[in-house]
Formats: C-alpha cells, sequence, structure tokens
C-alpha cells in the first residue's frame, strides 16, 4: 500500500524558506543591474556634485542602449509550431489540450526573452481549469521573481524546491501603516505552501556587488503554520522547468546575453557622453578680435561691435585691429570610436553588423556575402533552440502528466518543431523545395511545413484542400473518361445487312412441317 503523502512540518518548512531567500539574495544584484541597463536606468558616468544642469542633462542623453537589440535579434528567430511524437506527423494531444488553451503561440516569446536577458527563466504547470475546461496551467516566470533550488543544477532535470513571489501589499493587521507584506509561493514534488513574508525579507534592497552577495543561510524567517496554505499538486516533482540561456557552461552557471556585454554598454554610454559634450562646447567655430577698443553707451556699458550674419562684413578703423577663429573639433574619431565598439559587440554575439548600422561596414555587399554575415548568427539561433526545445519538451511531458496523459509524459523521444525564420526570397525557398520534391522524390506535402512562416493550423487547412482536390479531381477524370458505347442488339430474324433472317439448320430426322 501506497503512503499517502504528507506536506513539510513548521520547521522544515521554514529551513527550506530560508536557503531558497538566501539564494534569491545571492542572484538579485545581477539581475537588478541587467534590468536597470536594458530599461537604459544606468549609464555608469561620473558626475561630480558640482554639476550643472547642462552636464547632467548630456549624462542624461549619453545612453546609447543597445542591449535590448542582442535580446530580440535572437528571441524573434525562436518560435515553436508544434510538438510530435517520435514517427508521427501529427502533433501530440497535448498540443491542443495544453499549449493552445493556454495560448503559448505568442506567450512563448516572454520565456525566450527572460532566459536571454538574465540567463535563466521557469514555467510551471499545474492541474487547473480554463473555462468549463479542465487543462493543465501553464505560468511562466522572470528569475526577478521566481528562485529554484536543484541538487546538481547542472544535470537534474527538476529541482528540489521553489519559490515564486507576489506584488507586496500593505499589512492591513499591522500596527504600522507603511508596513507591507509579500505573497509568497513554495513548491516541493507534491504541494504547494502558500504564505505571507516581510516584503524587505523577500525583496531587500540591492547592496553592495554582485560578488559580495552572502550565500549563508537566511536568519530571521518566521512562519506561522497557521497562516500557511497548502494545496496538492501530486505530480511527484516539483512542477517547476527551467529555460536556460545555454547548457555549455558547467562552472559558473547562466549569464545570459546581456550580462558580458555590459563593459560594452558603458564604453558605448561614455564615448556618447564625450560627443554630446563635444557638440556641445567645441564643436562650432568661435571668432575673436584683438586690438579694438570695446565702445560703450552713455551708462558705461559695453556695445556689441558685431551683429554677425552671413550677409554681414566685419570692419575696424585701428590699424591694430586682428581678426581670428578657434576651429571647431573634429567629431570623427568618436563617431569612429563608438563604431568599433558596435563592431566588437557585433563579433562578441555573432550579430550581423548591419544589424546594428554600424558605419558603412556592409555597404555594397552581395546577396551571397549577406547570407555569410549572416550564418554566425544563423548558429547562434539554433544552439538557442537546442537548449530551449529541450525545455519546451520537458514543460509538455509535465502537461500531458497533469493532464493523466502517460503516455506523453514518458514519452521522452518526442520534439518540438521550430518555425524556420531564415531570411531568404521566396522564390529561392520555391526552388530550393521543389528540387527536393522532383530530384529527391520527397513528397512534397512533407515539404510543406519548411515553408517560412507557415503554421500548423495552415497545414492542416492546405492537407484538407488538398485532399478534397483529389477527391474532386478522381471524379472529374471518372466523368470525362471514354466509356465504349453498347453494341446495339439484334433483331430477331434480320441480318446485320437487312436480308431475310437466318433460320436454324433442322436437326437429323426432324422435317419442317
Amino acid at each position: 500500500m501506497v503512503e499517502k503523502p504528507e506536506p513539510m512540518d513548521r520547521e522544515e518548512l521554514t529551513r527550506v524558506v530560508a536557503w531558497l531567500l538566501t539564494g534569491r539574495r545571492a542572484e538579485r544584484a545581477r539581475l537588478e543591474e541587467i534590468r536597470r541597463y536594458l530599461r537604459g536606468e544606468e549609464t555608469d558616468i561620473y558626475v561630480p556634485k558640482s554639476a550643472t544642469v547642462e552636464y547632467k542633462k548630456l549624462v542624461d542623453q549619453a545612453r546609447f542602449n543597445v542591449l535590448p537589440l542582442l535580446v530580440s535579434s535572437v528571441a524573434q528567430g525562436l518560435l515553436v509550431d508544434g510538438y510530435r511524437p517520435a514517427r508521427q506527423e501529427k502533433n501530440a494531444p497535448v498540443w491542443d489540450k495544453v499549449w493552445q488553451p493556454n495560448r503559448m503561440d505568442a506567450r512563448q516569446a516572454g520565456l525566450y526573452r527572460s532566459a536571454l536577458r538574465y540567463g535563466v527563466s521557469y514555467a510551471t504547470v499545474l492541474p487547473g481549469r480554463l473555462g468549463n475546461m479542465d487543462v493543465p496551467k501553464i505560468t511562466r516566470w522572470s528569475p526577478r521573481r521566481m528562485t529554484a533550488l536543484y541538487a546538481d543544477p547542472v544535470d537534474d532535470e527538476w529541482p528540489r524546491y521553489a519559490l515564486s513571489v507576489g506584488l507586496p501589499r500593505p499589512d492591513l493587521k499591522a500596527k504600522s501603516p507603511t508596513q507591507m507584506v509579500t505573497p509568497v509561493t513554495v513548491y516541493d514534488n507534491q504541494f504547494l505552501y502558500e504564505t505571507d513574508l516581510p516584503a524587505e525579507m523577500v525583496t531587500p534592497p540591492v547592496t553592495g556587488a554582485y560578488s559580495q552577495a552572502s550565500l549563508m543561510p537566511l536568519e530571521g524567517v518566521a512562519i506561522d503554520p497557521d497562516k500557511v496554505r497548502v494545496r496538492e499538486h501530486g505530480l511527484g516533482v516539483c512542477p517547476v522547468v527551467r529555460f536556460l540561456d545555454s547548457f555549455g557552461d558547467l562552472d559558473d552557471g547562466p549569464e545570459g546575453v546581456v550580462w558580458p556585454m555590459l563593459p560594452a554598454q558603458r564604453q558605448l554610454n561614455q564615448t556618447t557622453f564625450g560627443l554630446l559634450m563635444v557638440q556641445q562646447v567645441a564643436a562650432f567655430r568661435q571668432r575673436w578680435v584683438t586690438g579694438m577698443a570695446i565702445a560703450e553707451d552713455e551708462d558705461g556699458n559695453p556695445i556689441e561691435p558685431w551683429n554677425a550674419a552671413v550677409n554681414r562684413v566685419w570692419q575696424s578703423d585701428s590699424p591694430d585691429t586682428k581678426f581670428g577663429d578657434f576651429a571647431e573639433t573634429n567629431l570623427s574619431g568618436y563617431l569612429d570610436s563608438r563604431d568599433k565598439t558596435l563592431l566588437y559587440v557585433a563579433s562578441a554575439r555573432q550579430i550581423p553588423p548591419h544589424t546594428l548600422v554600424v558605419g558603412n561596414a556592409v555597404s555594397n555587399v552581395s546577396a551571397e556575402a549577406l547570407a555569410a554575415l549572416e550564418a554566425g548568427h544563423q548558429l547562434d539561433i539554433g544552439e538557442h533552440k537546442t537548449s530551449f526545445g529541450e525545455s519546451v519538451e520537458q514543460m509538455l511531458r509535465l502537461g500531458g502528466l497533469a493532464m493523466g496523459d502517460m503516455d506523453t509524459w514518458q514519452d521522452t523521444s518526442a520534439q518540438v518543431v521550430w518555425r524556420d525564420t531564415t531570411p531568404r526570397s521566396l522564390a529561392q525557398i520555391a526552388d530550393a523545395l521543389g528540387k527536393l520534391a522532383t530530384m529527391l522524390e520527397v513528397p512534397p506535402r512533407a515539404l510543406w511545413e519548411r515553408i517560412p512562416d507557415v503554421t500548423e493550423q495552415d497545414i492542416a487547412r492546405w492537407e484538407a484542400m488538398a485532399d478534397r482536390r483529389d477527391v474532386m479531381s478522381e471524379l472529374t477524370d471518372l466523368l470525362n473518361s471514354d466509356v465504349p458505347e453498347p453494341e446495339p442488339e439484334g433483331v430477331p430474324g434480320a441480318d446485320s445487312a437487312g436480308g431475310g433472317a437466318d433460320l436454324p439448320v433442322p436437326a437429323a430426322g426432324n422435317a419442317a412441317g
């Protein structure tokens, strides 16, 4: 007899929450710094205490933020279009019963973008209801709102415990009107534990550098068991799926595409600030004059000697007067420095230079050269498809378990189908697919899914139309075929030439009467 699982007691739950909050604090500083740079809230330009308003405005305008583009250039090439069991042509039932009801066609992008930004994102799959149907619910989580602890963070498929964080709200029962609490949910392999914790404990202010984050277990966590709501999900695994930017780093953990590029972003901001400063104070030719007495008005105030204009000439009566000007500062050095930093970013992240519009680096290039520039970028997208594809498969297997489909849960050979987003002309694609069908005898219908931007719904509609067309074609061929005319029935007593009837020859011994 299988023993019924029991939820964690107060002491065990307190220890688990303390460790989860410790892990949350350890990664919070890095995640918040990434978010500030992505939102353009950080420039890292030195501002002295005596800075003028003009100086501060130039600092504010010096944000030359390319980090969101690094995320979008990869995320826009990631779109799951199907989930098929091994050696099957149709999608698994979990696709229509879990993926589609959760609107994941559109919502999947948030999982990829968050993982690209921070290095990791999460999804939970739990039994639930959508409308009037029992449908497992998929919830997406940023690492800023979820922390998961693994016994082996590299090889384990499922975490031991996970913690999700809600939005802070006032504690109406507290003595202080400013006291805030944050709802949290703890996940293990059988239960959910929902409670409220002090907001400053869950989301403390970020202090110190990322490398100085404490890894000691958090002290002072107090949980009132009477305020813990326990719900059983009964899946047997902690229902949290991790989306990793890359499975390649076995030592330091995921970083994402933004964190390694922060030094380059700071360089871009600093160079842009220098450019703006020069434009403001040294990019205009300043004129000077010497050897001339400045006229004064009746009150002894100097009178402006000239009103400069395009159609006016300056002149002086004094033979000692000399005119001159200061040359403007050349801005090309600043622009070239920024272009070189952008080229470094493009090389480090395998982004085609024309995506960042770096000077005239890609002017007058052939289509073949552009395809070569895109090659590294497509390899990068392919690597992310491999990593994220494993997570999507894990998530859909968990969805099958949540709806009681054990075949889907146990099928580890099923694969996701990614939409082809490679930039190619439609004529080039049609030519290639046509050659595959004619020269290699690949069934034409098997090539439909390789047409860019074609969805599963499009393919299903095409198949129905093709089937109807085949039936109508067979019917039309049948109606238009040459049916042989039946031979006319002979008239008794008449031959084909219209003569007399051929009378039978009487048998021997019989005489005609």
